[in-house]
């Protein structure tokens, strides 16, 4: 499956910008991470079967849904995605990738009648704060890194292409689609090439999944479809453990709705955008 389309979905403030892969009458609707994009589920996209279509969307401030307003957090992407399952013709299969699990699972929590079922990838699960860290702080700790980098500016598109591809996470499985997800994110003039994410909301987004890490605990138990966990052995970096471990991954997969799955030789990034991994989220998906 190569074949995609572009398609605005009527929400609040405005028309969301998704990606649609493929024609089939069988619908997936996709959450992205925190900095990323629709363009991120390209390579699943590829190995589902022609019967069905991933409709991956640009979340609030990133890809072709930059303009869109606030507020941001993850109950106003649950109502984006509810609106885009709708639009879709509900019910359809729901998946979110990191932070777009967190926004998937509350859709899914909130709103079942929509979805057949959840797939969760290396997402969703509610982590730990350290003890005495105020929520700025454990800001600055995980996603600070990512909000400087979306102020860099490259002289070229090719030139931030080349920074992606000197990613630890993704060097070693660079493919045609990985290229795709970053030029897709490139925007402004030659000499300020830059990334088209909205710094703003993914500050928002990682302050809401830091403030409110409980009530994710609480979606995962409120579950009432049928929902697993795809996670990865390594993590953001390409390093292990995973972003997910496998205690936590245990603890919430334990006596609560969610089931989980350990795809093996894949990071927190690779988990979608590596051919061999990206075939088992198809197959989970569509199972």
């Amino acid at each position: 499956m190569t074949n995609m389309t572009n398609v605005d979905i009527p929400v609040a403030g405005g028309a969301l910008h998704a990606l649609r892969f493929g024609d089939g009458p069988r619908t997936i609707v996709a959450a992205h991470g925190i900095t990323a994009s629709g363009m991120e589920f390209r390579t699943v996209a590829r190995h589902l079967p022609p019967d069905w279509s991933l409709l991956a969307l640009d979340l609030r401030g990133r890809g072709g849904s930059t303009h869109l307003p606030g507020p941001y957090g993850m109950a106003a992407h649950a109502a984006d995605i509810c609106a885009a399952a709708e639009f879709a013709g509900a019910p359809v299969v729901l998946t979110g990738h990191s932070m777009g699990g967190y926004a998937a699972l509350r859709a899914a929590a909130r709103r079942p009648d929509l979805f057949t079922r959840l797939v969760l990838i290396d997402g969703g699960l509610p982590l730990p704060v350290p003890a005495g860290a105020g929520p700025d702080a454990v800001l600055r700790a995980t996603v600070g890194p990512a909000i400087a980098r979306l102020s860099e500016t490259y002289p070229s598109v090719d030139e931030y292409v080349a920074f992606f591809r000197r990613h630890p996470a993704l060097a070693a499985d660079w493919t045609e689609d990985v290229d795709a997800y970053a030029r897709y994110d490139a925007t402004g003039e030659p000499g300020a090439v830059r990334s088209r994410v909205d710094a703003d909301a993914v500050a928002a987004d990682g302050r809401d999944l830091i403030v409110d890490a409980d009530s994710f605990g609480e979606d995962v138990r409120a579950l009432t479809i049928p929902a697993l966990l795809l996670h990865a052995p390594r993590g953001m970096l390409g390093q292990e453990p995973g972003m997910l471990p496998g205690p936590v991954v245990d603890a919430w997969t334990t006596g609560t709705p969610l089931t989980g799955e350990l795809v093996p030789d894949c990071n927190h990034y690779t988990i979608v955008m590596a051919a061999h991994a990206a075939k088992i989220v198809a197959r989970r998906l569509t199972a």
